[in-house]
């Protein structure tokens, strides 16, 4: 059962108001999932979907990457809403549907290529360790350089923070989407 009121955007105040039509007329089109929650605090929640926002829409990493750090964390936080609200994403931005089923499986993903497994093994160290091994950092340098390996901490992070947002609110995957448990 959700830990939140029901979301009545006509009992907004004029702060959370601010925020609700940043979030609804900015490139995320609606305010979904955990920016409901974080209207509850507006001041805090703007910094924080500012932050997604950038991440998401002006970051350096290319979007099946992003979207492969992101599924990686939603998967090992187990935030159901983060998984399936970026899967799909993640395979419109080019990521390979089977590396994205493995993810959800837990299984370990086959890779064509070095990039998308530097970024698997980057966003799973991060998150089963809070840290990567040097081997992993420096094949995340040569491929991405610092700009990049400090945008994965960042989505790792970010996207842990998001997933504490969604687990704490009981926050359920989007309409369709069959959980999985653990």
């Amino acid at each position: 059962m959700p830990r939140l009121p029901e979301f009545d955007e006509t009992k907004l105040t004029e702060a959370q108001k601010a925020v609700y039509e940043r979030i609804s007329s900015g490139p995320r089109g609606g305010v979904r999932g955990p920016f409901k929650a974080l209207l509850q605090a507006p001041e805090l929640g703007d910094l924080v979907q500012a932050v997604g926002g950038h991440l998401r829409y002006s970051g350096g990493l290319p979007g099946d990457l992003r979207e492969l750090a992101i599924l990686v964390t939603g998967r090992h936080t187990s935030a159901q809403y983060e998984f399936f609200a970026h899967a799909p994403i993640g395979i419109d931005e080019g990521l390979d549907p089977a590396i994205v089923e493995a993810v959800r499986t837990k299984r370990e993903p086959s890779f064509n290529d070095e990039k998308t497994e530097t970024v698997y093994r980057f966003a799973k160290q991060m998150n089963e360790k809070h840290n990567v091994d040097d081997a992993t950092f420096e094949a995340a340098v040569a491929q991405f350089g610092h700009p990049g390996v400090v945008e994965l901490v960042v989505l790792c992070g970010y996207y842990t923070l998001i997933a504490m947002t969604l687990n704490s609110f009981r926050i359920t995957p989007p309409e369709g989407e069959e959980p999985f448990s653990d």
